[in-house]
């Protein structure tokens, strides 16, 4: 149930929108040309396009920004709008041709100055008649930006190839290609005093549960905030509140095909304008360990597959730590597994080996990243050569500590989510540090207390360790196994679904 102070805060968001004066359109064509020209800057911005035409002795002004608009579209509209001077009587009324001869598919009007500017400052083109109280809205929007390719993070052996961009515009297009269902439902708002960033909330409106919706709704509309430069993230933070839980509360993706999944069983998807990841809520744990290569095979391969990502993600928190601890208390290691443990000890303590190698690989992801391409092999070398192997023969490492560290990372690379496999690099330097703390009765704790925070962890009042707390059998037999499309035929009862059949 929405709590009292969160009801409060939503009629105090409506009141001050409320209070906001709507300035409207001026019969007085000078006048509105005025407040363009102090609001906007027009002769002072130079992306700020501005033209006056005469069409049937009535002055008619269009204003758009150069960057965002098809010129080609734009000039096709103004030779239309010429041409009326010589096919129309001199008497004919200026708004109704107008309304009639605008060659577009889109074409909206506006009563207000505020709507005509903040639709102009998101590309769209605005016409202005002398004497009349409203103003055309023409869509000619035209983002910069690039073509539809794979995500670097979410490649797939077989599948699409195309993904989410920075174009709002597309990315709906790139969903309702793979959901032609009437249905389906993309919700526009704007969020941000100054950048005004469009957001589109998508759903099924027969699927998605209402009360979600409206929660995400509302959360939305009470954000006051400048801007979003950090657009989905900004929104995630404002959603969520996570706080310092490293866990990633959202599901992010780029694929349209991953999206539309999620649309069809009962998710809610967020996009952001200017951004290529889709938000997906709600979200569990589960979400975070399972990826799209698993449904591009066959069941008993995609379970495979699963199942091999499970040992990796496992691996990546608790390895060094377990390993470690056996270093430090080997009567814990039965006669067979003697071998485990570092010959030699060195000259610096395992614990601070391990933090260092660790932490050491996270120096060499950031670099990574940073580093162009064509000297990204020569920085492999430089970490491979240079670091590992001389760090070894100076006694800095030991060889078992790279190697162990080395499974570790390739676990963590393994991991899917990228949010989660850093959460999960945090939770194990606090383990192994808890570990060479108190051995056995550190990892116990540290154990105890990632349990505690994940089931204590909700997201938008779903539990976020679903379906193993609360306990759903079948829903976890489907996370632990790939199974057949056929015999899926109920959605995830987590989404609290309108329609629980999957194939309705």
């Amino acid at each position: 149930m929405v709590s009292d102070t969160f009801c409060s805060r939503a009629s105090n968001a409506i009141i001050m929108k409320k209070k906001k004066n709507k300035i409207p359109v001026n019969r007085l064509i000078m006048k509105n040309q005025e407040y363009m020209k102090t609001r906007l800057g027009i002769d002072v911005s130079f992306d700020v396009g501005f033209r006056e035409l005469i069409i049937l002795k009535k002055k008619i002004q269009l204003y758009y920004v150069t960057g965002l608009v098809d010129t080609d579209f734009v000039i096709e509209v103004m030779k239309k709008i010429i041409s009326i001077n010589d096919e129309e009587n001199r008497d004919s009324d200026i708004y109704e041709v107008l309304n009639n001869r605008i060659v577009h598919q889109q074409v909206e009007k506006a009563k207000t100055m505020d709507e005509a500017v903040d639709q102009m400052l998101s590309g769209l083109l605005i016409i202005f008649v002398d004497g009349q109280e409203e103003c055309f809205i023409i869509d000619v929007r035209n983002y910069p930006g690039r073509a539809p390719e794979e995500p670097d993070t979410e490649k797939v052996i077989r599948g699409s190839r195309d993904g989410y961009t920075e174009n709002i515009i597309e990315n709906t297009a790139l969903t309702r290609r793979r959901i032609r269902d009437e249905r389906l439902r993309h919700e526009m708002i704007q969020v941000g005093e100054r950048s005004k960033t469009d957001i589109c909330i998508s759903y099924l409106q027969d699927v998605a549960d209402k009360g979600l919706l409206d929660l995400i709704k509302d959360e939305l509309n009470q954000i006051e905030v400048d801007g979003l430069s950090m657009a989905d993230k900004t929104i995630e933070e404002y959603l969520v509140q996570q706080g310092f839980n490293p866990y990633p509360l959202v599901r992010y993706t780029e694929r349209p095909d991953v999206a539309s999944t999620h649309l069809l069983e009962g998710h809610i998807l967020i996009m952001v304008d200017t951004s290529p990841s889709m938000i997906i809520m709600p979200t569990t744990y589960f979400h975070h360990v399972q990826h799209a290569e698993e449904y591009r095979e066959s069941p008993a391969v995609g379970t495979f597959v699963r199942w091999v990502r499970f040992v990796g993600i496992f691996a990546s928190l608790f390895l060094l730590p377990i390993w470690l601890l056996l270093v430090i208390d080997p009567s814990l290691l039965p006669e067979n597994l003697q071998f485990i443990g570092p010959n030699e000890t060195g000259n610096v303590p395992i614990v601070v080996q391990i933090l260092l190698a660790d932490i050491g690989i996270e120096f060499l992801r950031m670099a990574a990243i940073h580093t162009p391409t064509p000297l990204s092999t020569a920085m492999g070398l430089i970490a491979a050569v240079l670091i590992g192997e001389i760090a070894i023969e100076v006694g800095l490492f030991s060889a078992e500590v790279i190697l162990y560290v080395a499974i570790s990372a390739v676990g963590t690379f393994a991991t899917p989510s990228y949010e989660l496999s850093v959460a999960n690099k945090m939770a194990r330097i606090i383990l192994i540090i808890l570990t060479f703390a108190f051995q056995v009765k550190g990892l116990i704790i540290g154990i105890t207390i990632i349990l505690l925070i994940l089931i204590s962890t909700r997201s938008m009042q779903t539990p976020y360790l679903w379906p193993l707390i609360p306990f759903n059998d079948k829903a976890l037999w489907q996370i632990l196994f790939r199974v057949s499309m056929p015999l899926s035929k109920t959605r995830p009862s987590i989404v609290r679904p309108k329609n629980n059949r999957s194939q309705a």
